[in-house]
């Protein structure tokens, strides 16, 4: 150590940085920490110009379904995610009319002897209903409307 006065701790600091790293080994695996740190351009909720993707990491799920408003809350065989690889990634594609700006959803998670609704951990957006007091994730889209207040701003400024 290089200050003498943390000497007497020296043991309890030692033991401190060995749960870091511990805890950063089981994070990331054989990544890094700014590869995970960058989870969330791969998990959660994305769209392209023809498709909605969505993945989420769940080890310990048997079965997982997208549910919410546009599958009237119940799990449905077109929402189900399939998992990916054996380190419990999972993942759906969605035709893109299937969601649209503000659909509330969440997860139904089914694992061994148990189920239940979870929000997703890379969600964008969560809100809170003001009557049941019921978090859920809500698609946040907004590329069209961003880009017609840019072309607006624009024509603005062209026009001054």
């Amino acid at each position: 150590m290089s200050d003498p006065w943390l000497n007497p701790f020296k043991d309890v600091i030692d033991r401190r940085i060995a749960k870091c790293l511990l805890k950063e080994k089981l994070l990331v695996g054989n990544g890094t920490l700014c590869d995970f740190a960058m989870g969330h351009y791969y998990y959660g909720l994305h769209s392209d110009k023809d498709s909605w993707v969505f993945r989420e990491w769940a080890p310990n799920a048997k079965n997982i379904f997208v549910i919410g408003v546009f599958t009237d809350w119940k799990e449905k065989e077109e929402f189900m995610m399939t998992r990916i690889n054996p380190m419990g990634d999972w993942e759906v594609s969605l035709p893109r009319e299937t969601l649209k700006h503000g659909d509330l959803y969440k997860l139904s998670i089914h694992w061994e002897g148990g189920s239940g609704e979870r929000i997703p951990s890379y969600a964008n957006r969560v809100v809170q209903d003001e009557k049941t007091k019921i978090f859920n994730a809500q698609v946040w889209h907004l590329k069209k409307t961003i880009n017609g207040a840019m072309n607006i701003l624009l024509l603005l400024l062209l026009h001054r």
